[in-house]
């Protein structure tokens, strides 16, 4: 395949305030390279979108064959009913309507996505699902990395039996997957079940109930070890193969 064939893929952006990079004077718009490097291994050519946008989310998406939604600040509590926590941080109402436009868009016309932790979120609560706003607080749970003070976690994930997320990954467990959220998926959305946990019993996947829809949402970092990690690059592989596919029939 020539580097003219590969598919595009939309990952829209966090905004970084002024200040934030080192030098400039002005905000940035920008997503990890982990994310970026995963997808070009794959097959994929990643491109970073920004926001707000004036246009519809469906003509927003018209060029590209796939979304990744990646992680990043909290998702307004607003967007789920529910009044803010103290700790919540770093939210961005005009990333919060961008990526909750582009992604029902995506899911109506059958556009593949892969979202990842705050993508996860984002997921769960297009589908009118809820957050916990906190962890481990609320209900005792262990660590899942503190991204505030930039501390990685490594735990397992078990994974449903049948589910999508199951034939990706080639087996009911996953070993190594690396976490940095204080925020988790509560309430399960209408339509999505849940097809990981991790050893403390937080959903740590989900995916759609039903239908040819193909979307994955996972809550830990599958790209931070996705470079010597088959496992953790089978997610990355799986959705570019299916957005190959999805180009296709278009």
């Amino acid at each position: 395949m020539g580097s003219s064939d590969l598919p595009l893929v939309a990952i829209p952006a966090a905004h970084l305030q002024p200040g934030q990079v080192q030098g400039w004077g002005s905000g940035a718009f920008a997503s990890g390279d982990g994310y970026v490097a995963a997808l070009r291994r794959a097959g994929a050519r990643p491109v970073i979108l920004p926001g707000p946008d004036p246009d519809p989310p469906q003509d927003v998406l018209a060029p590209f064959a796939g979304l990744l939604l990646a992680g990043g600040g909290d998702l307004d509590p607003s967007r789920y009913g529910e009044p803010a926590d103290e700790r919540v941080y770093g939210i961005d109402a005009d990333r919060d309507e961008l990526e909750l436009g582009l992604v029902t868009a995506a899911l109506e016309q059958g556009m593949p996505v892969l979202a990842i932790c705050r993508g996860a979120q984002v997921v769960n609560v297009v589908h009118g699902g809820t957050l916990y706003q906190h962890l481990p607080e609320p209900l005792g749970r262990g660590a899942h990395g503190d991204p505030t003070g930039g501390v990685l976690v490594t735990h397992g994930v078990q994974v449903a039996e049948g589910s999508r997320l199951a034939a990706v990954v080639g087996g009911h467990r996953v070993a190594r997957c690396t976490s940095i959220h204080h925020q988790g998926i509560d309430r399960v959305g209408k339509g999505l079940v849940a097809v990981g946990w991790s050893d403390d019993g937080l959903v740590e996947a989900v995916e759609p109930a039903g239908g040819d829809a193909w979307m994955v949402a996972v809550q830990w970092h599958p790209e931070v070890t996705a470079g010597d990690d088959p496992v953790q690059q089978s997610l990355f592989d799986a959705f570019t193969s299916e957005v190959r596919r999805s180009a296709a029939l278009v």
